[in-house]
Order: structure tokens, then C-alpha cells, then sequence
């Protein structure tokens, strides 16, 4: 029963995820539904057409909540509303580059949007573990060739890091400054992950959705860093590990206020042309070709890799898939989505929730073990 995974927490659980109907947010969402979860979701809008959200009906299986984070004070009634048991915090503004076009809101959004759902926790009275996800790239990059490690400095080049980065100083101000108190049950945790791939993202200025938009309409997919190298991850990768962070923090009273790393093993860190490489073994026509590299294009990372063993030990985490299997997940969710007719993305999606747990379980990853033998 996959209910009985991550020991069994989320059954019958209220669970509120915000940016639902993001692309992270709608698998984990589709996730808690089968552990069992009472699932309310918060998101301002469906940020992209197609998305992962409408093709798999998720509205229909949770309750569908619209309002924007920014909203201190809707917030703070939602949250005393559905009193939840666990609080996942995805909403943000996600895109590097929008964070250029639109700083402001960025800000507004990754900066003060965590503050109110710290300040909403803070207000509600409850008994409530929170796991808040900021970002791999809230860390300041010095191109290292080393994984960075947790206790590394914050910062950011662009406007969407230092919103990270600025939005963990307050995260652990929050925690040390009115969620300590032992009178308070309010556990929080924080996930850094980036660089996820996996069926149904079709947000602009990411690789994958820009393969397979380009490739579907049989056109070339331009490239702006194909020696970029990321730490590329399956969706269910760092949900897992969110999960699991949830898991522990119920359980384990240390963990409070503490920063988790979930990333890929160091054999998946690949360089964009590798990606391109891989999952156009799984794509017909798959062609594309470099932008080249103009003045006016914008910063990004060339190299960013992360250090995971706090995870390994302290949760006992680590990575299901190799990075074939990424890929090989990835591209044959967008196929069913663009070349069979009328298929059932929900069933597509619950399937492969369930043949990762089948993997989990196989390589006798913790979280799916049952309890007593892990």
C-alpha cells in the first residue's frame, strides 16, 4: 500500500501545498492524493498552457484554492481554515529570466510571499510540520567543481538567487526569532533543489519544455549554454526528499530551522548537450542548435553541482533513478502527451508515481520501507 510510505504521516492528513498548480507542485499534490492526504492548494493561477495541472484534472481531486501569496491577510484566513497537519511551500516566482524582466514582482513574490506564509503559520495556533522549498541557486556561485554543502554562503548574481537567498535569511529569522518557543508547534524545514525535469513543464526559458514545444511542432530547439552543467533530477526526486524532510521533522525535534540539499549523484550532473543527447534517443527529428553568444544575453551559471550527504545522513535520502531513467521518465510522459490520442495523463502520471515507489522500494530507498526495517 503506497500509503504507508514515509511512515505512514500523510494518511488522512490535511495537507496544504502553495503553487499547486505549478509543475512541482502538481506532482507532489498528485502524490499526497495517492498516500492518502486531504490536499487544499493554493496558487494565484495555472501559470502555463498546456500544464501538468489541467492535463491531469487535479482540480478535481483536491481543493482548488486561488489566491496570491502576496495577500498577507487571505493567506492567514486560509490557513486557519484548513488547520494543516503538514504545509508545503512552492509558490514563486520560478523563472531566472523573469526575474530580469519583472524584479519587483520577483521579489514581492519569493521574498515577502515566504514571510507571509511564516507569519500565517505563526498566527494560526496549530500543530503543523512546514517544509519551505527556496532554490539550488540561492547560493552565492563561485563556479566550484565541488558539490556546495548547506552551511555555504547565500547570495545571488540575479535577481531570482538573491530572492532565495534573502528569503532563507528570513526563514531562519522567522525560526529563531517566534517559532522556537516550546510553547510553538510549528516545525519548519527547507528544501534546495533545482534543475528538475520530468513530464508535464512547459514554463518558457527551460530546456526540456523548449525541446519538446520545438520538437512536437518539428522545428529545431535553440540552445543558449550547451556546456551548462546542472544537477539534473527527476520531479519525484526532490519531492521524495521533501517528503522525507516532512517525515523527519515530525519525528526528530533537531531538525528544526535546518536546510537540506536534494540533489542527483554525481554521475548525474551533465551538461545540457548531454540531456539534449539523451532524450533525443527517445524523440524522432530531434534537431537542434546553438543561439550562440550574444552581448546582450543574460548571466546564468556555467557549473552548479550539490552536495547532498546532510540528506544521506540525517534522512537517510539519496536518489532513486540513474540519469537514462530521468530522461527515459521524462520523454515518455511527453510522448503520451503529444502522440496518443485522448490519453489519460492522470493515469499516466499516477503510473509512473508508482513505478518509481516500485523502484524505491527495490533499492531499498527508507522512505518506502515499512516501518521496523529501515
Amino acid at each position: 500500500m503506497l500509503d504507508t510510505y514515509f511512515g505512514g504521516h500523510f494518511k488522512d492528513a490535511n495537507v496544504l501545498v502553495t503553487g499547486h498548480t505549478g509543475f512541482k507542485g502538481s506532482w507532489l499534490c498528485c502524490w499526497l492524493h495517492v498516500l492518502g492526504a486531504r490536499v487544499a492548494g493554493v496558487s494565484k493561477d495555472v501559470p502555463t498552457v498546456p500544464s501538468h495541472f489541467e492535463a491531469i484534472g487535479l482540480d478535481e481531486m483536491l481543493d482548488d484554492q486561488r489566491l496570491d501569496i502576496r495577500d498577507a491577510a487571505a493567506l492567514e484566513s486560509l490557513v486557519k481554515k484548513v488547520r494543516p497537519r503538514f504545509l508545503f511551500h512552492l509558490a514563486a516566482q520560478p523563472i531566472v529570466q523573469l526575474s530580469y524582466e519583472d524584479p519587483t514582482y520577483t521579489i514581492e513574490t519569493n521574498v515577502m510571499g515566504t514571510v507571509n506564509v511564516l507569519s500565517a503559520l505563526r498566527k494560526a495556533d496549530i500543530d503543523c510540520t512546514a517544509v519551505l522549498i527556496t532554490s539550488d541557486k540561492c547560493y552565492e556561485n563561485n563556479e566550484w567543481i565541488w558539490g556546495y554543502r548547506e552551511n555555504d554562503r547565500l547570495g545571488g548574481k540575479d535577481i531570482y538567487s538573491a530572492s532565495k537567498a534573502a528569503a532563507e535569511t528570513l526563514i531562519r529569522a522567522y525560526v529563531g526569532s517566534f517559532l522556537s518557543d516550546s510553547r510553538c508547534s510549528v516545525r519548519v524545514g527547507i528544501g534546495r533543489a533545482g534543475n528538475v525535469v520530468g513530464g508535464g513543464d512547459w514554463a518558457p526559458y527551460r530546456l526540456v519544455p523548449d525541446c519538446v514545444r520545438a520538437w512536437s511542432a518539428t522545428e529545431d530547439v535553440i540552445i543558449r549554454n550547451p556546456a551548462s552543467t546542472r544537477p539534473w533530477q527527476h520531479v519525484l526526486e526532490p519531492l521524495s526528499g521533501y517528503l522525507s524532510l516532512a517525515q523527519h521533522l515530525t519525528e526528530k525535534d533537531d531538525l528544526h530551522g535546518e536546510a537540506f540539499n536534494f540533489g542527483p549523484s554525481n554521475d548525474s550532473n551533465h551538461m545540457v548537450s548531454d540531456l539534449i543527447a539523451e532524450i533525443s534517443k527517445s524523440w524522432d527529428k530531434a534537431q537542434w542548435r546553438n543561439a550562440g553568444t550574444g552581448k546582450d544575453q543574460l548571466y546564468e551559471a556555467g557549473l552548479l553541482k550539490l552536495n547532498c550527504d546532510k540528506a544521506a545522513n540525517l534522512l537517510r535520502w539519496g536518489p532513486v533513478l540513474t540519469f537514462s531513467e530521468t530522461v527515459e521518465m521524462t520523454a515518455n510522459w511527453y510522448k503520451a502527451f503529444y502522440q496518443t490520442s485522448g490519453a489519460n495523463m492522470l493515469a499516466h502520471s499516477l503510473e509512473q508515481i508508482r513505478a518509481y515507489c516500485e523502484l524505491a522500494t527495490q533499492r531499498q530507498a527508507p522512505w518506502s520501507l515499512p516501518q521496523g526495517t529501515r
